[in-house]
């Protein structure tokens, strides 16, 4: 239940907005003063209305005292000083008495709707800063240092920046990091694949539209970069866009200014353009298929990316990491990686990088059952060139290669991992095994007795 405390020295006013409130259904607290305020539980209240006028001290001092909840200040002096002073210091809003009952509810409907945004967005910040940690981001090999040493060098300056990597390799991490820590960190992010939405519509999303520009363009639309005025745009596969959408990205970087399909009118706008691409943007400047006036200015600062396989021991840092965030997702606890798991991770290639790495183990979270992730539960596909069955040597028999396989592998390799080099099922592999008498070795736990 919404909880609401009165500050009036005027014991009649005070009761009948109680009761009016009371019958809202919020739960009131009163108060004559500032100081029998403050021996109540300020703490609780989600709104606090305040009288400025108060005996010892002013309803206005509360604000500072009582932040961030916010405080509605009335009072029978109304003027135009008062109420901007009242403001300055941070009200929530300003209302003179006598007072209209509903326009007093309709005030602190709309101040409570207002803080239920504003928590609301706090909450999703901090939810984006644990999925997106941007100030720590995972790692410590050279190359995400000198990362993360660029990101903090770029995030302050005005200038485009080009973030270039494999797919998957976290390049709207990087964005985010850099419009987190730079000067427009209030403003929006927005971000938009370019290789995600069609050609004939790119423009329209990515500039706005007029009502009638177009078959279907029932009304006017605002583009994703007027959505972004005075924060970030993030442009993923840049590389992407079609000659003419290139031209009027450009006009946008040079001038400022868009101009929606249908439109004859330019406005201006204030954003900052950040790209990111997998593809070789100097071979497709030099094919023709990208602007090279665009490119440059893309790339006035740079930051690229290694690929998973490159980072080292980063990788099962980043593992347990991306562990603990699918489980805390999954609602499981005490999930680890196996030493066995730990190694199928550091064997595979990941071409998807971060992304595929967190995708298997997401699907890792939810096939397992016990405490431990094995190799099974990643289901990553083997690779040919390690521990993969070749071909038998000319004159031996496919059943005495599957011996020696099989003897050869079985200390390092578990079930699943020999029949995936093998290229069977792990059914047949134990058919197989019962047929040619090579049962599966059991630890001697005997041993030392």
């Amino acid at each position: 239940m919404t909880h609401i405390l009165i500050v009036e020295d005027e014991a009649v006013i005070r009761r009948q907005l109680a009761r009016l409130l009371s019958r809202q259904g919020y739960q009131i607290s009163e108060a004559g003063s500032v100081p029998e305020a403050e021996s109540l539980s300020l703490k609780d209240c989600d709104l606090i209305i305040a009288d400025v006028r108060l005996p010892g001290a002013s309803g206005t001092e509360l604000i500072a005292r009582v932040a961030p909840t916010p405080v509605l200040i009335m009072t029978s002096y109304a003027s135009i000083r008062s109420a901007v002073e009242a403001m300055q210091l941070g009200a929530a809003d300003y209302i003179a008495k006598p007072f209209n009952h509903e326009e007093m509810l309709l005030t602190i409907e709309r101040i409570l709707k207002t803080g239920l945004l504003a928590r609301q967005n706090a909450a999703l910040k901090k939810d984006l800063e644990r999925q997106y940690p941007t100030m720590g981001m995972i790692g410590n090999c050279s190359a995400m240092r000198e990362v993360r040493d660029r990101v903090q060098r770029v995030a302050g300056a005005e200038v485009t920046v080009l973030i270039r990597g494999e797919s998957g390799t976290g390049k709207e991490l990087v964005a985010r990091a850099i419009h987190d820590q730079g000067a427009r960190r209030d403003g929006p992010f927005i971000a938009v694949n370019c290789a995600a939405i069609p050609d004939n519509l790119i423009e329209a999303e990515l500039f706005g539209h007029e009502k009638g520009a177009f078959t279907g363009a029932t009304q006017r639309k605002e583009g994703l970069i007027a959505a972004a005025n005075g924060g970030t745009l993030f442009m993923d596969e840049v590389g992407e866009l079609a000659p003419a959408v290139q031209a009027r990205l450009l006009r946008v970087l040079q001038e400022g200014e868009i101009r929606p399909v249908g439109s004859t009118q330019s406005r201006r706008v204030n954003v900052r353009v950040l790209a990111a691409t997998h593809r070789d943007l100097e071979q497709m400047v030099r094919e023709k298929s990208f602007r090279e006036d665009l490119y440059y200015r893309l790339k006035v600062m740079e930051i690229t990316l290694p690929p998973l396989r490159a980072r080292g021991e980063d990788l099962e840092v980043l593992a347990e990491h991306l562990l603990a965030q699918a489980a805390q997702r999954l609602n499981r606890s005490g999930l680890r990686l196996s030493q066995r798991a730990l190694a199928a991770i550091r064997r595979h290639d990941w071409p998807g990088n971060v992304r595929e790495l967190g995708n298997a183990l997401e699907r890792a979270v939810i096939l397992c059952d016990g405490p431990a992730i094995e190799p099974d539960h990643l289901a990553l596909p083997q690779a040919p060139a390690r521990d993969a069955m070749q071909l038998p040597a000319g004159g031996q028999s496919l059943e005495d290669y599957f011996r020696q396989f099989v003897l050869a592998k079985q200390d390092s390799m578990s079930e699943s991992e020999l029949a995936r080099a093998l290229g069977i099922s792990r059914k047949t592999l134990w058919e197989r095994r019962s047929k040619m008498n090579l049962p599966r070795k059991t630890p001697d736990r005997t041993a030392g007795e």
